[in-house]
């Protein structure tokens, strides 16, 4: 077995911990199918994990920075807000469609640990995380078409996670993956009616101030 550093060895346990979760289901990822998964022995599991709570929040987190990701796509500079949020949409619903296995585990996660105590921060690090993710996305909606939001960016994150998680669900029910993706689509167009201009200063170039009401945050 190679030597390798405790960081990046969590790394191939994660990715070995995803590939057994997603192929067989939250309940086949024991420690010992872990392990066979990334060839290293049971202990080397303990070593890099404290249990199996640590492992769970890591292999969330993983899910939510690989869609995270795919979000944060190449755009092009200064688009104009209908672009960026089609691109936006278009890349997040591509990335989901072609990742089956790890957003029906992010689902997994989520009951799972509501149903067990000792495993209950999983889901509440997994939301955290994904609204963090919705946040970022807006910054560079924000930064790319030179816009700020009607209402709190927290707000606006919250609501798209909700909204991607109906739709993902639905579509690993129903397999439409056209519906889900319109769906998408159209809560593309709610968003736009959320956006409000940027006011930029003449000596400020890049740097803007938002015509937002009071209490929003750009």
């Amino acid at each position: 077995m190679n030597r390798l550093p405790v960081a990046e060895r969590r790394e191939q346990l994660i990715e070995a911990a995803l590939a057994v979760a997603s192929r067989d289901g939250i309940d086949a990822a024991t420690v010992r199918a872990i392990a066979a998964e990334a060839g290293v022995s049971l202990g080397v599991v303990h070593y890099c994990f404290q249990d199996k709570d640590e492992l769970l929040r890591a292999m969330a987190h993983a899910i939510t920075s690989q869609n995270l990701a795919r979000s944060l796509g190449d755009l092009p500079e200064h688009a104009d807000i209908d672009t960026v949020v089609d691109g936006v949409i278009d890349a997040l619903w591509t990335g989901i469609s072609e990742s089956r296995g790890p957003q029906l585990l992010s689902y997994e996660l989520t009951t799972s640990s509501l149903r067990h105590a000792e495993l209950n921060q999983v889901a509440i690090e997994q939301y955290r995380g994904q609204w963090s993710a919705a946040e970022q996305v807006l910054e560079l909606v924000e930064r790319t078409a030179k816009i700020g939001w009607s209402i709190p960016r927290s707000q606006v994150a919250r609501a798209i996670v909700a909204v991607i998680d109906g739709y993902s669900l639905a579509w690993l029910v129903d397999a439409d993956g056209e519906q889900a993706r319109a769906g998408l689509q159209g809560f593309g167009q709610f968003l736009r009616t959320l956006a409000v201009p940027v006011a930029l200063e003449p000596d400020e170039g890049d740097h803007a101030s938002v015509g937002a009401p009071d209490g929003a945050t750009a």
